[in-house]
């Protein structure tokens, strides 16, 4: 597996699972540590989701033309 397909199918998502962590824990009343490093939290996400969603998509490469050799148009 590439590094592209590893970034879309699980860094990206993951940055954005500790965004909403971080909201969530920005939210909840209970732990005193989640809620001061709530924000943190988010603005790791969101710069990680910043980063991960710079990566371009995967490539295609040409397809060759079998007949003689040549690369189709």
């Amino acid at each position: 597996m590439s590094f592209r397909r590893l970034n879309r199918k699980y860094l990206v998502p993951g940055a954005q699972t500790v965004m909403i962590l971080g909201i969530a824990a920005l939210c909840q009343p209970w732990n005193l540590f989640l809620h001061r490093y709530g924000v943190t939290i988010t603005l790791i996400g969101l710069v990680a989701f910043i980063i991960t969603s710079h990566i371009g998509p995967e490539q295609e490469a040409p397809e060759e033309d079998t007949r003689d050799g040549r690369l189709a148009e």
